[in-house]
């Protein structure tokens, strides 16, 4: 059977980690090192959502850190190299990622995004772990996608419309029904073969109605949640094509391009992990948000809340059935190190991974 959403009583702020399970702390001059199979084996969807919640909200409080990440462009690959550091006290967890993205792997066997995690002692700065970061890169980006519906979304919302093919689509296709009734899942993107493909496998992997498209458009036709994962120049998310009272995510970044046009993010109630990170300059922000800042469109202050904001009650969420709701993620570190913690937790309570000395 396919996984149901989980059921939640109460509502507001998740517990607080327990910083002794979660603590990515080792053992003096070891390093722990996990693969991709390992880190796929051991990320557990439902925990990843929680922990973001928390993190979202440390962070919204100054309790968490997160600086903008500083990158090297590969111009002639359209392709550049981040770092990306963050601190999480409450999760005893200090780490930095290195992620590639070199988009026009697509189609040759090597993922778009590429990383690589090392976690450090907060207390002593020794390193202590090193974690394939490109399978938490997806996980956790799809994870604060499947946290905003959550907050946002109808809780009704039983269609999802994904648009795009790759590794971000199938795991947003996963994460999104964890957190509402997703009975019918409708897919586009550039590839109408690619579409199908990915149709037939999450109809296998989900137990549900999956369709694949031949635009944007028709994809987004009743629409409940529009999850966008693409390279677009062009937005693939456009006002008319938008039902009422969708809920959109958009992951989607193009140094040269956008996902959502003018309009929805007009129109929208626009949420975002961190307003900071957002509005900052490439490559930390997002086209998505300054080209209509810089055009006068909107104002700063139409990016309406942070996550962390909607988990305190500071900022309020949907207001309407028929309202449209919009988080744009640029990906905030926070995320990362959360994921981390929750990783090496378990790594280290099942004994998986190899550990080397670094002395």
């Amino acid at each position: 059977m396919r996984p149901r959403p989980r059921q939640r009583v109460t509502v507001g702020i998740p517990a607080r980690w327990d910083a002794g399970r979660y603590a990515v702390i080792g053992r003096m001059g070891r390093m722990l090192v996990l693969g991709r199979a390992q880190v796929e084996a051991l990320l557990d969807i439902d925990a990843l959502i929680d922990a973001l919640a928390s993190a979202m909200t440390d962070l919204s409080a100054g309790r968490a850190a997160a600086p903008d990440r500083v990158a090297v462009r590969m111009v002639e690959q359209d392709g550049f190299l981040a770092a990306m550091p963050g601190h999480v006290p409450s999760a005893e967890t200090l780490m930095t990622k290195l992620v590639s993205v070199f988009p026009h792997n697509g189609g040759t066997g090597l993922p778009t995004h590429q990383a690589l995690i090392v976690a450090f002692d907060p207390h002593t700065g020794e390193p202590t772990a090193l974690l394939d970061g490109t399978a938490i890169t997806a996980a956790r980006t799809a994870a604060g996608s499947a946290l905003s519906a959550r907050l946002l979304a109808r809780d009704d919302a039983s269609v999802l419309a994904l648009l795009g093919t790759g590794a971000q689509a199938r795991a947003h296709a996963a994460a999104m029904c964890r957190v509402r009734p997703v009975q019918r899942i409708r897919i586009a993107g550039r590839d109408r073969a690619k579409a199908a493909a990915l149709a037939e496998t999450l109809s296998a992997e989900l137990r549900l109605s999956v369709e694949a498209f031949a635009t944007y458009a028709e994809a987004l036709d009743g629409a409940d949640i529009a999850a966008a994962t693409t390279h677009a120049v062009d937005p693939v998310i456009r006002r008319s094509w938008l039902p009422p009272g969708v809920h959109v995510t958009s992951v989607g970044f193009n140094p040269d391009g956008r996902e959502i046009d003018d309009a929805t993010i007009a129109e929208a109630l626009v949420c975002v992990e961190s307003r900071q990170a957002a509005l900052a300059p490439f490559p930390a922000g997002s086209n998505d948000l300054l080209e209509p800042l810089r055009e006068g469109v909107i104002t700063e202050d139409h990016v309406h809340a942070e996550l962390g904001e909607l988990l305190t009650g500071a900022k309020a969420g949907r207001t309407s059935p028929d309202q449209i709701t919009l988080y744009k993620s640029v990906g905030v570190a926070v995320q990362d190190a959360a994921a981390a913690a929750l990783v090496v937790a378990a790594a280290r309570e099942r004994s998986m991974g190899t550990e080397i000395s670094l002395g």
